[in-house]
């Protein structure tokens, strides 16, 4: 484990200790792609945020519910990682503090990644503004009662307003017993959303059906769920395309847009259609 050793030790007994039933019968995430434009108007006065990626925000009225568990699906390539690192830039910029956890690169990656799109992490690590957690998965796996215990102490200590954990897809994997693994990953979002944050997950898709995760679990659990994924079309053109399947309290049009990934981070092109 490394960039993250002052964060995770050993504390307090797990908040969230003991055997509660879990419950299979979640609610739906998925009601389908083909409807066009916006729900029906939802009032609420719940605090909102943007994600910070243009044409996304558009599709969503009002932004997304401030506090909310929220997960990015998609294939390798298409985004995750800049979709959460694009969350966080947009939230420094407003004045708010942030943490991204990883599973997958090193401190120095993620950093490098980052700047590279130009969003100065460096600087916003050096200015308290951004922490970055590297750990490794396997250990975070052997040790995730004390971090899920551990997880609103950082939020509570750095003064978090969004993280991003980068993937949960590898914590998934770390269970073999698909029934252990819905108690884990269950008490982990759980922790997350006891933790009075605004949270991104990123997740890697099923390879049969891109509207679902690996493991069938993630998109039940959180709040709002946003998919990537490639589009072909008859004429064999490739393209990245994302899709809302739901936020909960807050108003979002079901729409299929495409997007790209440049220099700049994401841009979803709203106005246009796939083909």
């Amino acid at each position: 484990m490394s960039g993250g050793d002052d964060w995770f030790e050993s504390g307090d007994d797990d908040p969230f200790d003991g055997d509660e039933a879990f419950d299979d019968d979640f609610e739906s995430a998925f009601q389908g792609g083909g409807s066009e434009g916006f729900e029906e108007e939802f009032d609420s006065d719940i605090p909102r945020i943007d994600l910070g990626i243009e044409g996304l925000d558009e599709m969503i009225q009002g932004g997304v519910p401030e506090r909310a568990l929220l997960v990015v699906m998609g294939a390798a390539g298409t985004g995750k990682t800049t979709f959460g690192l694009q969350f966080l830039h947009r939230g420094i910029q407003a004045d708010e503090k942030a943490v991204y956890i990883t599973l997958e690169e090193s401190q120095e990656a993620v950093v490098q990644a980052a700047t590279e799109k130009g969003w100065p992490f460096d600087e916003y690590m050096e200015n308290d503004e951004l922490a970055v957690v590297d750990l490794d998965p396997i250990e975070m796996a052997n040790s995730l009662t004390s971090i899920r215990g551990d997880l609103p102490r950082l939020v509570d200590a750095f003064d978090a307003d969004r993280l991003v954990l980068d993937s949960v897809s590898l914590l998934e994997m770390m269970y073999d017993a698909q029934a252990e693994r819905r108690t884990e990953i269950f008490d982990f979002t759980r922790a997350l959303k006891e933790a009075g944050v605004t949270t991104m997950l990123t997740s890697e898709a099923s390879e049969g059906n891109p509207y679902a995760s690996r493991h069938g679990i993630i998109e039940y659990l959180t709040d709002g769920v946003f998919v990537l994924q490639y589009v072909r079309s008859e004429f064999r053109e490739t393209r990245l395309a994302v899709e809302i399947q739901k936020i909960r309290n807050a108003n979002h049009s079901r729409e299929t847009k495409p997007y790209e990934i440049t220099g700049d981070g994401i841009s979803v092109y709203q106005q246009a259609n796939i083909f």
